[in-house]
């Protein structure tokens, strides 16, 4: 008789529709620790077919620009938040979930700044299952210039193509006998989330070292992920891993630096070597 039991991946499928995401949903206004809704990060690899994953390092850095709270005599205080999340952490937190956590805070007194950070703490260590990195910045902090991304934009190239569903055989070398050190970027790329199908806009670097990898290819490659499903985190694990396979680069480096929702951008990083996300908030963010 076959197993009809459901895959890890299968069951984790089930997990994503439990969470807010692509539901009407009540925000609630008082401090509520359990709106956060994990997601087991090893399972949604597998839903996508994300291979290697213990040779990834980096992190995913959030950037929040909706949070207050009140201090102790009813008066509102904003600032921005920045999370460094390990990428090996056991799990990820659905981002409608940490949205409406962050906004349950709004009506809720607390002694003082330490006092918030503390509780921010506690709970998002929980929820990642790891040690998350977490700054309370002042709006000045939220200020600094923004940045452009480092390297050759790839967007002027003329290409034909009507391929937007993720396809790594776009990916190939130049035929030539030379090693490179370069740094490629795009902003045209676009995947979908794979809850709601809603638009998630990005740009994406790749830092490599290795033979040149053949430009147009990897143009293709980042357009075919148009109309592909997948979290931010697992999209730009597969790019790493995909990068990896086709084309071997001796040191390998993909950030995705996402437009924000809700309040919040996503930047996953990804590096075959040990590596904090680099700080550039970039014109669209």
């Amino acid at each position: 008789m076959a197993d009809t039991t459901p895959s890890t991946a299968e069951q984790q499928a089930h997990k994503f529709d439990e969470g807010p995401l692509g539901k009407v949903t009540a925000y609630p206004a008082t401090y509520t620790p359990s709106l956060l809704h994990p997601i087991d990060r090893s399972a949604a690899r597998a839903q996508v077919g994300v291979a290697q994953a213990s040779q990834l390092h980096g992190e995913d850095l959030w950037t929040g620009y909706e949070f207050s709270w009140l201090d102790t005599q009813g008066k509102p205080l904003v600032a921005g938040l920045r999370i460094r999340i390990p990428c090996q952490s056991a799990a990820m937190v659905e981002s409608k979930s940490l949205k409406l956590y962050l906004n349950s805070f709004s009506q809720t007194k607390f002694e003082s700044q330490a006092a918030v950070l503390h509780t921010l703490d506690q709970d998002l260590n929980l929820a990642f299952q790891a040690p998350v990195m977490i700054e309370i910045m002042e709006l000045t902090q939220l200020a600094a210039p923004v940045h452009q991304m480092p390297g050759i934009c790839l967007d002027d190239i003329d290409l034909r193509t009507d391929t937007y569903e993720r396809e790594p055989a776009f990916l190939m070398l130049e035929d030539v006998d030379v090693s490179v050190h370069e740094t490629l970027h795009s902003h045209i790329f676009r995947s979908l989330c794979p809850v709601t199908a809603q638009p998630d806009w990005a740009s994406v670097s790749i830092e490599y070292s290795g033979s040149p990898i053949n430009r147009v290819g990897l143009l293709k490659y980042l357009i075919s992920y148009r109309n592909h499903q997948a979290f931010h985190e697992t999209t730009i694990e597969q790019i790493f891993c995909d990068i990896t396979a086709a084309c071997a680069p001796a040191r390998l480096a993909v950030y995705g630096r996402f437009l924000r929702r809700g309040g919040l951008d996503i930047n996953p990083f990804r590096a075959s070597y040990e590596a904090e996300a680099p700080l550039c908030r970039l014109p669209r963010q």
